[in-house]
């Protein structure tokens, strides 16, 4: 059933689909160059760097954590041995109106 979903799209159809925006930036950025005045090319420029980087940020720290924290990571194998310890303990389930009723002699 799982495979039914499986996304076959390949690698550089996306590749080609995120870097596209950049290609077109920059070949805008060329063009319309010359035609700016020197100060204001320089603070639109640092300002789009801003934002690029900006943009990129999510994508770096999600990395980044996937690294450090993720499956294979020392972390990430203690997390999961954790979690696999756990699921054997079983909290018990307390009800209110047995309790109650153990209390009162009725059970």
């Amino acid at each position: 059933m799982a495979d039914e979903y499986f996304d076959v799209t390949p690698a550089w159809i996306e590749t080609s689909a995120l870097t596209a925006p950049a290609l077109i930036g920059a070949a805008a950025g060329l063009l319309l160059g010359d035609l700016m005045h020197r100060g204001a090319r320089r603070g639109v420029g640092i300002a789009l760097g801003a934002i690029g980087i900006a943009a990129l940020l999510p994508f770096v720290v999600g990395g980044v954590t996937g690294l450090v924290t993720g499956p294979r990571s020392k972390f990430g194998v203690r997390r999961k041995i954790q979690r696999i310890r756990d699921a054997g303990i079983v909290a018990p389930s307390y009800n209110d109106v047995e309790e109650e009723l153990r209390e009162q002699g009725l059970l």
